[in-house]
């Protein structure tokens, strides 16, 4: 990946003390971590979950509390039909 290359590059000439480096050097420890997560669906995955998140946000719903009763919707058995009311401009206010 070109990322973990520009850091290796990029690490010498930082101050090691610096949250910059503090962040490089745990990407890079973690690196096959970081690049299983988009050969696993994982990038896809977390795009949805964000664009759901922003989604509140510009509605005015807070994510959080979003999230926790569609969730519990969905858990107790929700339609597939009415899928629209769970969407964040749906949530009561």
């Amino acid at each position: 990946m070109e990322l973990f290359a520009l850091w290796q590059k990029t690490l010498p000439r930082i101050s090691g003390k610096s949250k910059l480096a503090e962040a490089i050097r745990y990407a890079t420890s973690r690196r096959s971590i970081f690049e299983r997560f988009p050969s696993d669906g994982g990038g896809r995955t977390w795009a949805t979950i964000a664009t759901l998140f922003q989604t509140a946000k510009i509605n005015n719903v807070d994510p959080q509390a979003w999230l926790s009763q569609t969730l519990e919707r969905i858990a107790n058995g929700w339609p597939s039909s009415d899928l629209d009311a769970l969407m964040p401009w749906n949530y009561p206010r």
